[in-house]
């Protein structure tokens, strides 16, 4: 389980080192892409093979379908955390999300976010605001 949130910076190079704690989840290989919300989104192996599959029982003549394969599997790029933790993150998907040096790595139980610093500010900020409204809708969702 991913949780925690951490502060951090790529280096120049575009190298982002992964909190010690969700390393060895990311030991057998992670794939990152698009995330939903101006961030990329990190998945360990596992993971990212059940999601596969998930989306393959969609035929591919459903539009929905189509248009999700390509947000998350165009953009993807599967990778290994190198021997000091870190990732080099492709430039398109840096550029995807907006990121900057400073980041945010979030824990989201079963996978990872990465968000540029200020983005997740304002998230967060919003979050804030409508607190009230999204616990209300997840009452009306049963949780």
């Amino acid at each position: 389980m991913f949780l925690g949130r951490f502060e951090n910076r790529l280096d120049e190079k575009g190298r982002l080192s992964m909190p010690a704690k969700f390393r060895p989840r990311l030991a057998e290989g992670f794939v990152v892409t698009r995330g939903f919300e101006n961030c990329l989104t990190i998945f360990p192996m596992p993971e990212w093979q059940s999601l596969a599959e998930n989306l393959s029982r969609f035929p591919v003549t459903d539009q929905k379908a189509r248009s999700l394969r390509r947000v998350l599997f165009a953009q993807a790029a599967d990778m290994e955390l190198d021997k000091q933790g870190r990732m080099l993150i492709p430039e398109y998907l840096r550029e995807v999300a907006g990121l900057s040096a400073d980041v945010i790595v979030a824990g989201m139980d079963g996978y990872i976010e990465v968000w540029d610093k200020e983005r997740w500010l304002e998230m967060e900020r919003a979050n804030d605001e409508n607190a009230a409204e999204i616990a209300q809708s997840l009452a009306d969702l049963g949780m």
